[in-house]
């Protein structure tokens, strides 16, 4: 019986694990796909050199940096096959803002991997789980998931000769430069212990100045430029593999057998542009093949504008917005996805985007090369220099659209669609997931600017919708606080308050978060919380006096207020004013 209950209590402590990890951290998971990988004959040097600092019996780790696009994440992923083809891959974890990616699951993630590559230590995780409930959870410190999970547990393969690698991709798309750092540390630190198998941890990142300062010494670091001679040769060696398989698998435009393709001053040229960077010849060839267009029309396209320098990326991204018939909603459009919470299929955006449709599928097939999208999985943009292309005005220039304007477009979205209303009885399961809007609208709210169109759409989900919102999300009661707790925050802000309407809809709000408790307790006085909420009140009824004597010839705010609103408004505000305090104080001695 004893046994039974061991058993049992092993298995829900492993799926306790397995319920928290980050499958897209694991490089091969179905989640990262389409996998990028090294094309066969590329890389073959550089691979090579890597491959022998791992063969060392030794704690050297590798940092293997360079600029976006220049095949960084091809060549983590290509170590790790080989490495698991070998049985010597640990574990990897592949940082992506592709996916909503969590930083308390990157140990847990981790530990997971080891369990499954060494199946004998995988006791000793499970048993640190069941010593500590608490050791899954986000609050958990990383030290403590580190040394429970990972160190200890690896300490019983001290024996073993053969040297393992863990692999950390694309650090800079880390949740924050203080986060990266923290990784950086942690990993190099506690796995250079004595009592440890030998074990090589490979980092892939930008050469961004926070990573480089966390970097232990010794490292063995690799620097990927795009003027590097042999990986301009394999640029050139894909580009010129890739347009041949578009010459052969288009009969209808080359014919059978197929005529040759490009002429080579073509190839020459578009080599040129691409230079180093394996990103440009990717999309390059994801352009020139795209269904539907003739490849010579889309090259001659690409040609056209010159160039004075190789590996100009901005160049291509602006050629192919460029071909768009309304680029500036096409750009909104892309901007708002990349600023979206996490990614979402092409049901969800068409839910989302409702009243723009038509503008969502003529982006997608548009924007094509550059954005991901089967019609089954989430779409996604296609590489992570895009979002640094659409972030910097000097560099995408007429395209670029500010994050506060993209998410001003994303709050007014989600409050379209909660406004046209669906049966509640359709999201109120607990196993039936939730739409996006009824989850992300408080989130895009307090990162938008505050247009007129958003404050009206606004107030009218706040005085129509916002109580079979709260019905909706019945079964959630921490996503409904959270997300009250963010609007109202922002409705009291000194960005968003403009007039009485403001703080009637923070005051809904504010309503709506109080009948949230589950027993109501009685208010003090002496409550912090209580007077917080005063002050917030009284701070927006004086920021509406203020407001109009800033602008005003009046001599004193009082006057400036009596002209600037007449006596209908007054007494409005009044009287929310008088409403809110009466309502604290029945609160406090009820």
């Amino acid at each position: 019986m004893a046994d039974f209950v061991h058993l049992a209590s092993s298995n829900g402590s492993w799926k306790s694990l397995c319920n928290v990890i980050e499958y897209s951290g694991i490089f091969d998971s179905e989640y990262r796909q389409p996998h990028s990988r090294c094309m066969k004959n590329t890389r073959v040097t550089l691979r090579e050199s890597i491959t022998q600092v791992f063969d060392q019996r030794d704690r050297a780790n590798v940092w293997l940096n360079g600029l976006a696009g220049v095949g960084k994440t091809s060549i983590a992923f290509t170590i790790a096959e080989e490495m698991k083809a070998a049985k010597r891959l640990a574990a990897t974890f592949f940082f992506s803002h592709k996916h909503a990616q969590k930083a308390a699951a990157i140990i847990p993630t981790i530990a997971y991997q080891l369990a499954i590559a060494f199946p004998r230590i995988r006791e000793d995780i499970v048993k640190a789980i069941e010593r500590d409930d608490a050791l899954l959870s986000p609050g958990k410190s990383r030290e403590d998931q580190m040394r429970e999970l990972v160190i200890k547990p690896l300490e019983t393969l001290k024996f073993r000769q053969e040297p393992y690698v863990i692999i950390i991709d694309a650090l800079d798309e880390c949740f924050s430069s203080e986060e990266a750092a923290r990784l950086v540390t942690l990993l190099s630190g506690a796995l250079r212990g004595p009592d440890l198998p030998f074990i090589h941890v490979m980092f892939t990142s930008r050469p961004e100045p926070h990573i480089l300062a966390a970097m232990p010494s010794p490292v063995y670091e690799i620097l990927l430029t795009t003027r590097d001679q042999d990986t301009i040769q394999d640029v050139r060696f894909f580009l010129r593999a890739s347009l041949e398989k578009t010459r052969t698998i288009r009969p209808v435009v080359f014919g059978q057998p197929p005529i040759p393709w490009p002429l080579e001053e073509e190839f020459e040229t578009l080599a040129f542009k691409a230079g180093g960077l394996f990103v440009y010849a990717a999309m390059a060839v994801n352009f020139i093949s795209a269904a539907g267009h003739h490849p010579q029309e889309r090259l001659d396209f690409l040609l056209r504008e010159k160039s004075t320098v190789g590996a100009d990326i901005d160049q291509l991204y602006r050629q192919i917005i460029g071909i768009s018939e309304d680029s500036l909603a096409h750009c909104r459009m892309l901007a708002s996805i990349m600023h979206l919470s996490k990614p979402l299929s092409l049901a969800a955006l068409q839910d989302l985007f409702h009243a723009d449709n038509k503008s969502l599928a003529m982006m997608l097939e548009v924007f094509s090369p550059v954005i991901l999208n089967d019609g089954v999985g989430n779409v996604e943009i296609y590489h992570a220099s895009l979002r640094d292309f659409m972030s910097y005005p000097l560099r995408s220039k007429q395209y670029h659209i500010d994050s506060a304007h993209a998410h001003e477009h994303l709050a007014c979205c989600c409050l379209h669609s909660m406004l046209r209303g669906r049966p509640i009885s359709s999201f109120s399961g607990r196993s039936f997931p939730l739409p996006y809007p009824s989850l992300a609208w408080s989130v895009h709210l307090s990162m938008a600017c505050p247009s007129s169109k958003l404050r009206n759409l606004l107030a009218l989900f706040t005085d129509t919708t916002l109580q079979r919102w709260m019905q909706t999300l019945n079964n959630t009661a921490f996503s409904r606080k959270y997300c009250l707790k963010e609007a109202r925050r922002t409705c009291l802000s000194l960005k968003w308050i403009r007039g009485p309407s403001d703080i009637v809809v923070a005051w809904r709000i504010h309503k709506a978060l109080v009948s949230l408790r589950a027993t109501r307790q009685v208010s003090s006085l002496l409550n912090p919380t209580t007077w917080s909420l005063v002050f917030s009140f009284l701070y927006a009824f004086l920021l509406l006096m203020w407001a109009p004597w800033r602008f005003s010839s009046a001599t004193t705010p009082l006057t400036s207020f009596i002209l600037c609103y007449d006596i209908i408004d007054i007494i409005y505000i009044l009287s929310i004013l008088l409403a809110v305090c009466c309502r604290l104080l029945f609160a406090a001695f009820s």
